[in-house]
């Protein structure tokens, strides 16, 4: 070979190394970048599942050890009607949403009575009437209940998935350090109607309610104990709690009762602390008291503490209901139950206001 040749040849040999060389480097690079993507990313795609908050809370996202929504095993495939108490409310707009997210096969279609209003007992009824697939409840069911699926040839089952305080709302100009559960029966008895029989100002006492036979939440032992007639003639009806809460704002002697996350966030109105005796008032809300002059920059949280050891007085159960018929809606009635009782569930539903049960 002469001198020519030679030189050509180690000059393609050089071309050949140093382009050889620059793809390696580029393949490097991109490999480099890659994972320097993947670490700072990946605490983002881990915690996504738990990165809710509730309505005046920030979100705190913490990565969830134990069961998620996608380690739960037996989530049907199509879509679902399910409706019942307004109490879930939160429930369906937090926890709902990330269910859907995370299975998406499981489609969840929240229904409202077409005559009425949404309630634990209209939701049970449209579970028999075959409007639902599985009913969420915040009361027990009744005798009733039972025997009216057992006469259309099914059994129902209730699996308590969390627990909710019954708050007590009052007007914010009212001053009164709190009630004992035996007077605010009596109130809505119509056996004590001015406050100052409480140790409040001399003030007519104007209680609004929903009617009884739609409540979710009572102030008696079960809903049997009480009815409309039952009731003190000085109680007002109201269609909702968004209705019952302006009222009470507007009416300086005004009361209401419901869930405890519908009432302890509102500007509008105070919660109450509420006691078995007068010695030991339980506060609904964490301390301190947000005044209605601080709020919405900050909102009152609930005590899920309190209703989770069993110190506040008067509390409700969660309950989703399942028909248990051997078909589809059996299926995504449990598998709606198990999701919501995962570590994932039970995190997000405290986040909700309630108070988990595991």
């Amino acid at each position: 070979m002469d001198n020519t040749n030679r030189r050509k040849f180690v000059m393609n040999e050089e071309a050949t190394l140093l382009l050889r060389g620059l793809i390696i480097g580029k393949v490097m690079t991109i490999v480099v970048i890659g994972g320097l993507l993947w670490w700072f990313l990946r605490p983002y795609t881990l915690v996504r599942k738990n990165a809710v908050s509730s309505s005046g809370q920030s979100s705190n996202p913490a990565l969830i050890s134990g069961s998620t929504f996608n380690s739960v095993a037996n989530v049907p495939v199509g879509s679902f009607n399910y409706g019942g108490s307004t109490a879930w409310a939160s429930i369906r707009q937090l926890v709902d949403s990330l269910i859907q997210s995370d299975r998406p096969e499981l489609q969840l279609r929240y229904v409202n009575p077409i005559n009425g209003i949404p309630s634990s007992s209209s939701g049970i009824r449209m579970l028999l009437n075959g409007q639902l697939d599985f009913a969420q409840l915040s009361r027990p069911l009744t005798e009733e209940e039972y025997t009216l699926a057992k006469q259309q040839g099914f059994t129902l089952e209730q699996r308590q998935v969390g627990i909710d305080g019954i708050a007590v709302a009052v007007n914010p100009s009212l001053q009164v350090p709190g009630l004992t559960v035996e007077q605010l029966q009596q109130i809505y008895l119509g056996q004590i109607t001015n406050w100052k029989q409480v140790g409040g100002q001399d003030l007519p006492i104007t209680p609004f309610s929903l009617n009884p036979e739609d409540a979710d939440p009572v102030i008696f032992s079960t809903k049997g104990d009480v009815n409309k007639q039952e009731l003190g003639s000085n109680v007002n009806y109201v269609s909702s709690t968004t209705e019952a809460l302006r009222q009470v704002s507007q009416t300086p002697g005004g009361i209401y009762y419901g869930s405890a996350r519908a009432i302890v966030p509102q500007c509008s109105v105070k919660p109450l602390p509420l006691g078995n005796t007068p010695n030991e008032f339980v506060s609904p809300y964490r301390q301190p008291l947000v005044t209605p002059e601080q709020c919405p920059r900050q909102r009152n949280q609930v005590n899920t503490e309190a209703i989770k050891n069993g110190s506040y007085p008067i509390t409700t159960n969660l309950f989703v209901i399942i028909k248990q018929n051997n078909g589809k809606e059996q299926e995504a009635g449990e598998a709606y139950a198990n999701l919501l009782l995962s570590d994932q569930g039970q995190q997000v539903i405290e986040q909700a206001g309630f108070a988990g049960v595991r």
